[in-house]
């Protein structure tokens, strides 16, 4: 290829940000800088779509679309029958969902974006964990959809942003060496609460860089004989509560948080 950065257009009858992140994430197996995605938003007529494309299209004239209006649909389909290299990133998930659950699409264009009692209840999942970060209003730990607990640098904090985003209320118990955790810990349902654990060697090396970062040093905050007393001493605690332990060691935030959000549905009633 002699011509790069390669345009990516990605089409949409509404704003285009999950085209674009679908465009990203495949633009992100090549080569870095090999593709740019450039946006044409909020077409509304075939007319428009047609003349959006034909004024974009240059030597590779590559298209990823999330148009959710019919008309737009066919008009689309028709111009990749006559070249355009385009593929389209919504109708065949819609389609399977259709066919699997007999539901119809409403058909509504940036209906992801809409305000509505999901929205308002991540916003209160945010508050919430916020307001139970790191062992905070220990009070309120029975309204909690799920409860972290773990050492120091555990991942507590991140994984609670994580879920709470996805609309649970997060609380989170840090294990001190010499604390005992607030007693109300041992009053939540033991399926809601989750235990972080990691291996000695990585707590340590993220203890280290984290002192460095702060430019002070705890004694024995990184010693390996501490740091796994420390989290033996909490492997303890998670038997006694009987919770469900989860390892953070080289692990992804999304990745741990998906094995707690499977558990956690597990436990949710669902229509099926």
């Amino acid at each position: 290829m002699n011509e790069a950065p390669i345009s990516i257009h990605v089409i949409s009858d509404s704003l285009g940000e999950t085209g674009e992140m679908v465009a990203r994430a495949a633009a992100a197996q090549f080569e870095a800088d090999s593709f740019r995605i450039e946006r044409l938003v909020k077409v509304t007529s075939p007319e428009q779509l047609r003349s959006e494309v034909e004024g974009h299209c240059g030597r590779y004239c590559i298209f990823f679309y999330t148009l959710v209006d019919a008309a737009l649909c066919a008009e689309m389909e028709k111009m990749c029958q006559e070249g355009i290299n385009g593929v389209d990133l919504l109708s065949p998930s819609v389609s399977l969902l259709r066919t699997v659950t007999g539901l119809q699409p409403t058909g509504e264009a940036g209906a992801i974006r809409r305000t509505d009692e999901e929205y308002f209840e991540r916003i209160e999942a945010m508050e919430f964990a916020v307001k139970h970060d790191d062992g905070r209003n220990p009070e309120g730990l029975q309204e909690a959809d799920v409860v972290l607990i773990g050492v120091s640098r555990t991942s507590k904090t991140p994984l609670s942003m994580f879920l709470a985003f996805k609309g649970l209320r997060v609380a989170n118990i840090p294990l001190a060496p010499g604390t005992d955790p607030p007693s109300e810990l041992f009053e939540v349902d033991p399926r809601r609460v989750f235990g972080l654990v990691t291996s000695a060697e990585v707590l340590m090396d993220i203890r280290l860089e984290r002192m460095r970062e702060l430019g002070t040093w705890v004694p024995r905050y990184a010693d390996r004989e501490a740091v796994e007393k420390e989290l033996e001493e909490a492997r303890a605690l998670m038997r006694s509560i009987g919770c469900l332990v989860v390892r953070t060691d080289n692990r992804a935030v999304e990745e741990a948080a998906q094995e707690i959000l499977r558990h956690v549905y597990r436990m949710t009633p669902t229509n099926d």
